[in-house]
């Protein structure tokens, strides 16, 4: 099959972020290990999703691993112009639900492997399919914690999010974090008589909006936009109705830290403050809910010259967004982004991939492949 007719299968698959993904797996699984692959599923600690590690060529020999994620985020918008998962082609554009994020690189990835499978390969090239990226990068962790027992120790990781084909060697570090702030309920005509988790939650939106004030005047990276670490606070939710004392309030934050600069770390004068609250009275908890470490991977890495030979073009200090590069990097492998599609697509109705971006990536990733030949 070629790149076209590989992600048509794969957009087909509703591998939506935080739902089970066995028939993806499956489905891949059979493509690599028809093609010469050696693969191994690693369930996730969740029970119904996994990721998916494969191998050609000698696993005992530093190799480079492709990394893409196998699920995307929903396709609730109702401005859908086809079936998301179904892909439909007009022109040079296939239109489908992660065509661009991420699975188009996936598509040319598993494109380029019967060529890769002929090659004799003296190095190896592995395949590292997560779950739950969109997520905050949940799946990935538990992969990476087996990676010695899959592979010699790799020489490095090309994660596939769509940037044009452009190499991207940075980008910033994010931790996202829920509060509950549980109070006491009651009417409204004796709020003595009560506790208000809402006005409660004030106390920690103040804070939060504090480190955001300060924030604006610390480290800076002039390789981002904006050059500083950022807060915000994305959803508030609390209370009933107007006349009873709301005794809950639940608040979601992320912290965006740029490198060099924990993005836990910022979100822990927030929880001073909530966790303050329980001297008056009030019940709270704090979840991280996601995380993942920034990504900087210097202008004269080995890696990052590797891919401005494969791609003909420079290397781009960072992005905005984050992705999995940051963590294979705090797992002491060398990560680049590089793939096919456009960021500016991902996450929007009528999500899209053009063809020559497709075989593009594919004939990047031959030319990897022949570079580790005998």
């Amino acid at each position: 099959m070629n790149a076209k007719e590989l992600l048509e299968h794969l957009v087909a698959f509703p591998s939506v972020v935080g739902t089970p993904n066995g028939d993806i797996v499956g489905w891949v699984r059979g493509y690599l290990e028809s093609n010469g692959a050696t693969v191994t599923v690693l369930p996730g600690p969740e029970g119904d999703r996994a990721n998916l590690f494969a191998t050609i060529g000698p696993k005992d020999k530093r190799g480079y691993i492709l990394s893409g994620h196998m699920d995307v985020v929903s396709a609730s918008e109702p401005t859908w112009t086809s079936d998301p998962f179904r892909l439909r082609a007009a022109g040079d554009r296939l239109f489908g639900r992660g065509a661009s994020d991420m699975k188009g690189f996936l598509a040319a990835a598993l494109a380029g492997l019967p060529a890769m499978a002929k090659m004799q390969l003296s190095r190896p090239i592995h395949f590292a399919f997560s779950y739950d990226e969109e997520a905050g990068c949940r799946g990935v962790p538990h992969m990476l914690q087996r990676i010695e027992s899959l592979c010699a120790p790799p020489v490095g990781a090309i994660i596939g999010e769509p940037s044009s084909m452009v190499a991207i060697r940075g980008h910033k570090g994010k931790a996202a974090a829920r509060i509950e702030i549980h109070g006491t309920t009651g009417h409204s005509s004796r709020p003595d008589k009560g506790l208000n988790a809402i006005h409660a939650m004030t106390a920690v939106m103040d804070a939060a909006l504090k480190t955001v004030d300060a924030l604006r005047n610390s480290a800076l990276d002039q390789n981002f936009e904006p050059p500083y670490s950022t807060l915000q606070i994305g959803t508030i939710t609390g209370g009933r109705s107007v006349n009873i004392i709301p005794d809950l309030c639940i608040l979601e934050l992320e912290a965006r830290a740029v490198p060099g600069v924990s993005p836990a770390v910022l979100l822990e004068p927030i929880k001073t403050t909530a966790e303050a609250l329980e001297n008056e009275g009030f019940r709270t908890t704090w979840e991280i809910s996601s995380t993942y470490p920034a990504l900087s991977l210097d202008a004269d890495a080995p890696l990052a010259r590797l891919l401005e030979e494969l791609t003909g073009a420079r290397t781009l200090a960072a992005v905005s967004y984050g992705t999995e590069a940051g963590l294979y990097q705090a797992a002491g492998i060398d990560a680049i982004i590089c793939g096919p599609g456009d960021i500016s697509r991902a996450h929007r109705a009528d999500e899209f991939i053009r063809l020559d971006e497709l075989a593009a990536c594919e004939q990047m990733i031959l030319r990897l492949a022949k570079t580790l030949q005998h």
